[in-house]
């Protein structure tokens, strides 16, 4: 795949791995992309998952056509995309290894070296001419890891960006850019919004035409969306209008509270209602889902005098990944002592400006007129604030 003058694609598709980073399902598989520039001298744009070392270095060799790679720039150590440097440095003892002087610590923890003599460490705005073309490093620390660097092609107007920009699925396999990149962005980077805010304003100061991220598609029309959409995940600002109910249920009086409050809210002129099942559905999407949306509630049992654990973990991923600036609310149940709000609420207060709704739900083992008067009065405070 060509990507512009002297530029080529030669990344892999894998549609072995199941979970990306241990916890991810990836039903699409994964691109771990990687490119070669071709001019007086070659720079090959970082590696792949070991698991594909040989088909990598064949696609290299292919691209190559006779000629011997001079540099292999590194711009995220992450394993998926660093396992294979030591096959490379076997293959093309001569090159010159290219990073950052986290990038190199990193070797050395992983391949027990830092390849002095064959380095070279980068910092800001610092430049690698490779002849017509002149590469720029970026420093992007802790997007999503400390030694993190993009590198800009003027000639081209190509911007590599090390995993920002990307979404989760193989590129042979066609899906909206939007859903999986959310749910990537909120998995892997979400916590780091200020870091990402500050490469932005960097970013906006290049003339870009293709971003070229190591997963998901090349980036080549409409970079206003994709920027935009990064501009508004990392400022934790509200994607679309509407209500998410998150929840557990035990025996169904739960859910059968949140069916009720979802029928309500949808009745009162609530935009959008998303509900999802913690215990069931994916909570990386629910995470997705409560990070898109500008309005949550927390539907759970009281369980060993706290709450249901499946909600523990959700309610985790939220703080870990500096959830902020949303209103939540919160159903609760429990047969004879709920605790459930107390708790959530609790763990929720470690978010930054949080509002906390007016309203909330007690419910003591089944739906009565009181409960229902309950979700009558919280549905109505919500979509009060859609009107």
């Amino acid at each position: 795949m060509q990507i512009a003058d002297g530029i080529t694609y030669i990344g892999v598709n894998d549609h072995v791995l199941d979970l990306f980073e241990g916890q991810y399902i990836v039903p699409n598989g994964m691109a771990y992309n990687s490119y070669v520039i071709m001019d007086e001298k070659i720079a090959v744009m970082d590696g792949v998952d070991g698991n594909f070392t040989d088909e990598w270095l064949g696609n290299l060799e292919a691209a190559l056509d006779g000629r011997t790679p001079d540099y292999l720039i590194v711009q995220h150590m992450e394993p998926d995309h660093s396992a294979s440097i030591m096959a490379f440095v076997e293959r093309y003892p001569e090159a010159t290894i290219v990073g950052s002087m986290g990038a190199f610590n990193m070797m050395l923890n992983y391949f027990g070296t830092k390849f002095e003599g064959h380095n070279m460490i980068v910092k800001e705005g610092n430049t690698l001419s490779l002849g017509a073309k002149e590469l720029t490093f970026v420093t992007a620390p802790n997007v999503h890891w400390p030694e993190v660097i993009f590198t800009y092609d003027a000639a081209d107007k190509v911007l590599f960006t090390a995993d920002a920009f990307g979404k989760f699925g193989a590129l042979d396999v066609d899906e909206d850019w939007d859903c999986e990149a959310r749910r990537y962005y909120f998995g892997i980077v979400g916590k780091f919004g200020k870091n990402v805010q500050a490469v932005l304003k960097k970013v906006a100061k290049l003339d870009v035409e293709v971003i070229c991220p190591l997963h998901g598609p090349i980036l080549t029309e409409n970079l206003e969306h994709y920027i935009g959409q990064y501009n508004t995940w990392s400022s934790y600002g509200v994607e679309t209008q509407g209500v998410v109910i998150a929840y557990t249920s035990v025996y169904g009086h739960t859910k059968e509270a949140v069916e009720l409050l979802e029928a309500k809210l949808k009745e009162k002129g609530c935009p959008r209602v998303v509900v999802t099942d913690l215990a069931r559905d994916d909570q990386a999407e629910a995470v997705e889902d409560a990070f898109r949306h500008g309005h949550l509630v927390l539907a759970t049992t009281t369980y060993c005098g706290e709450y249901f654990p499946t909600m523990h973990s959700f309610i985790h991923h939220l703080v870990d990944h500096a959830f902020q600036k949303r209103t939540v609310a919160f159903v609760e149940n429990g047969s004879w002592m709920p605790a459930a709000t107390k708790g959530m609420r609790a763990d929720m207060e470690k978010c930054a400006d949080i509002t906390f709704a007016e309203n909330n739900v007690t419910i003591k083992g089944s739906l009565n007129d009181a409960s229902r008067a309950q979700i009558d009065a919280l549905a109505t405070e919500l979509a009060a604030q859609f009107a």
